[in-house]
């Protein structure tokens, strides 16, 4: 079959960061081994690539994590508000909307490593701006600007992830994406017990340095080569890669589900949880609440894990059901647990036992998210999106999420303040309507080749 299937304009697009002719030299040296030797060869290549890409959602995670352990710092040395706190909060996420609008198309365009060194530099930029920050626009400059790269990366990795991994591994190598982000979630809780919020900013900067670094020995996805007619770095990376040729000219229309799963993932209130976590455990009773925050992070980064393991093995479509079924009957319990509180007075017995549901409910919550809601849309999202309209629709999904964070985000801090129960009853809703959405439409994909995926979707 030809690869030069697109017009002469898009044969003129390269990627931005070449990787050079080392795995060219692999791939025909690899040819002359053993088949056994081959797979084990291939399969470390692709662990190498995702381990390398998974820098940036752990700066995704970061970037999430760093207002709750910094709310009390920062409002008291920049005299913010707490309304101006949440703004800068959330700005990150206005970012993010921009970034996703744009990650499709920039992805497209010079590559998926070239969109993620683009992705780096503005997430450096922005960490800088807030740890030099003297007042609010600095601040808010610099949350802007880490959206930004994270918007782009939060679209970009899961779909080199995707395009790189055998389909065996797919699911387990496609949830190291959400994994990363726990991991930057907690090493935020955890450096922020330690380090003041301007030191803090800085170490934010480590993860897309290091991933600057790392792109340019990784290679570039095989399908997207493939689909700019580079049939020599195509046939060279897929087979470092994964050792066998691929079918990359069907086209599918079907998108709907997975940007369903992302507006759902997010309406469920996760982020508000996350974002200002500290102070849901302030609400709770909770005197040592920073700390519980980083157990919280701990438990995300475990639970993830496990859904790493069990994506190839129960099926995406299980995981999900179980994941909602579970976040709905936590954030039930922690609902009325909040509204229960405000009839009995606060040195009751009752009053402690309901603090304790409802700190029990919270991390159910994270925990029963991160075993599905957290990782699988994105897998899915990732492997239901066709090649040729990957980048344009791939924006569309991202950027609903984002607009769905962003929302959530800036406003979960004023509905907390104005009624715990109410805010977690509202989730409540959405996670209910989310096992119902999962269970009528969303397809199996476990053990299909992203081919079969888009064959079956036609």
């Amino acid at each position: 079959m030809s690869f030069r299937d697109e017009s002469d304009d898009q044969n003129l697009r390269k990627p931005f960061l070449h990787t050079g002719s080392w795995y060219r030299m692999g791939s025909r040296q690899s040819s002359m081994m053993g088949s056994s030797q081959v797979i084990r060869d291939s399969s470390i290549s692709v662990l190498a690539c995702v381990l390398i890409v998974a820098l940036g959602p752990i700066q995704f995670g970061f970037t999430c994590g760093y207002s709750s352990p910094t709310q009390t710092a920062i409002t008291r040395d920049l005299e913010l508000t707490l309304s101006e706190f949440s703004l800068f909060a959330s700005l990150s996420n206005v970012g993010a909307m921009v970034g996703a609008i744009t990650s499709g198309q920039i992805s497209e365009y010079i590559g998926r490593k070239g969109s993620l060194m683009i992705a780096a530099i503005p997430n450096i930029i922005g960490w800088l701006a807030i740890s030099f920050a003297r007042e609010s626009s600095f601040l808010y400059m610099g949350r802007l600007l880490e959206g930004f790269g994270v918007g782009i990366i939060s679209y970009t990795v899961p779909v080199y992830i995707a395009e790189i991994a055998p389909q065996n591994l797919r699911g387990a190598l496609g949830s190291v994406n959400q994994l990363s982000v726990t991991i930057g979630i907690m090493l935020a809780y955890l450096l922020g017990l330690f380090v003041p919020w301007r030191i803090l900013a800085v170490l934010g900067i480590l993860p897309c340095t290091i991933l600057i670094t790392g792109l340019f020995f990784i290679p570039e996805s095989p399908r997207w080569l493939a689909k700019m007619g580079m049939t020599e770095d195509f046939e060279a990376s897929l087979q470092v890669l994964r050792g066998f040729d691929t079918d990359i000219s069907i086209e599918v229309n079907e998108i709907k589900v997975g940007i369903g799963l992302l507006i759902l993932q997010q309406l469920s209130g996760i982020n508000g949880v996350v974002f200002y976590s500290s102070t849901i455990f302030e609400s709770a009773g909770i005197t040592s609440s920073d700390v519980a925050t980083l157990g919280l992070g701990a438990l995300q980064v475990i639970a993830t894990g496990v859904t790493t393991w069990l994506a190839d093995k129960a099926g995406r479509r299980a995981l999900l059901i179980i994941s909602s079924v579970g976040m709905t009957v936590s954030i039930l319990i922690v609902a009325v647990s909040f509204f229960v509180k405000g009839f009995v007075s606060d040195d009751s017995s009752l009053h402690s036992i309901l603090d304790i549901f409802s700190v029990i409910g919270v991390v159910a919550m994270v925990v029963t998210f991160s075993l599905g809601m957290g990782p699988i849309p994105w897998v899915i999202m990732s492997e239901i999106l066709p090649i040729n309209i990957k980048g344009l629709a791939g924006s569309v999904a991202t950027l609903a999420n984002w607009l769905t964070v962003w929302l959530i985000t800036m406003t979960a801090n004023l509905l907390l303040n104005w009624s715990g129960g109410g805010t977690f009853a509202i989730y409540t809703v959405v996670s209910a309507f989310t096992v119902a959405f999962v269970s009528i439409w969303v397809p199996e994909t476990k053990g299909k080749t992203l081919e079969e995926i888009q064959r079956s979707l036609r």
